[in-house]
């Protein structure tokens, strides 16, 4: 199993800037063939620039990289199944793709226009299930395919002002678990990144003291890692910060496991709290709806 991409197709959405930019030109970089799709907007998803993704690709190319632009939308479904199109059209084939475009609409939960709430939801959330979904079918036939999301821990730790983007950016981990379920027999291993870099969505919320620290370049190697043959996990998150990775995973503490044939009553649950909440029993959470309610009930003698 190879850390090389000769040979591969790869789209990078939101690649005209920032990670996306980065995340293209290392993939194209380790031979891959690369779709940068970008419409140029605005941070706020305004407006529109083809010259964005145009740049990049023509970096890819002064570097001995094949790669063609794509100035689609994927908040769109038909507009998101053009992006896919191209790579076809282009390149014959698609083994890898990264969601990674997305937008900014940030004000306090009260405060915040539900317009913007669906606008963010419809490019993080929904460009990720468009393009996934467009994808899906190809990655399926050929029975190989790397699907990267990005995540934030704006979703899995909070951060004031952004709950349309966390909200959307916790959704694009329920998509990942569930396609992993589904893509794992025909080897299309689906994970996430979870990025902390400088960009022009974050520049004004990370500390200048750090900031010198937090280029978006050192983010990308995990995600090449995630569309390589030798990546063989799936459901996966890796925070990637200033040249620091670690997995996040979800835990879960070990059941207090009542008479499911006898009545549970709220008092019961009370003086169990304590056990219930202890986290020096938690382990890391299954894949999969069932988790370990078997097992529990296999112990009581109810299975």
């Amino acid at each position: 199993m190879t850390l090389q991409l000769t040979g591969r197709v790869a789209i990078v959405t939101g690649a005209g800037a920032g990670l996306g930019r980065e995340h293209a030109m290392l993939i194209a970089a380790r031979g891959a063939k690369v779709v940068v799709n970008d419409p140029g907007g605005a941070v706020d998803g305004q407006g529109g620039d083809n010259s964005a993704a145009d740049k990049v690709v023509a970096e890819i190319r002064q570097r001995g990289g094949d790669a063609v632009a794509s100035y689609d939308s994927v908040a769109d479904a038909q507009s998101a199944k053009r992006i896919i199109d191209t790579a076809v059209k282009n390149f014959g084939r698609l083994d890898i793709l990264v969601n990674n475009a997305g937008i900014l609409r940030d004000k306090s939960f009260a405060k915040m226009d539900l317009g913007d709430y669906r606008t963010v939801i419809d490019v993080h959330l929904m460009g990720a299930v468009h393009c996934s979904h467009a994808a899906w079918p190809l990655m399926t036939a050929q029975r190989y395919g790397r699907i990267v999301m990005t995540t934030s821990v704006a979703g899995t730790n909070g951060n004031f002002g952004q709950s349309n983007y966390g909200a959307a950016k916790m959704a694009v981990l329920g998509l990942m678990n569930c396609l992993a379920i589904e893509g794992r027999k025909n080897n299309i291993l689906v994970n996430a990144i979870s990025p902390g870099a400088v960009t022009r969505m974050t520049e004004a919320l990370i500390p200048e003291t750090i900031a010198r620290y937090q280029g978006p370049h050192l983010v990308s190697p995990a995600v090449a890692w995630l569309c390589s043959e030798r990546c063989a996990e799936t459901a996966t998150i890796i925070a990637a910060s200033a040249g620091g990775f670690s997995r996040v995973q979800f835990f879960q503490t070990r059941s207090v496991q009542f008479d499911p044939a006898q009545p549970v009553t709220v008092e019961m649950f009370d003086q169990a709290y304590g056990e219930i909440a202890d986290l020096a029993t938690a382990k890391p959470s299954p894949l999969g709806f069932l988790s370990d309610a078997a097992e529990r009930l296999k112990a009581i003698g109810k299975l």
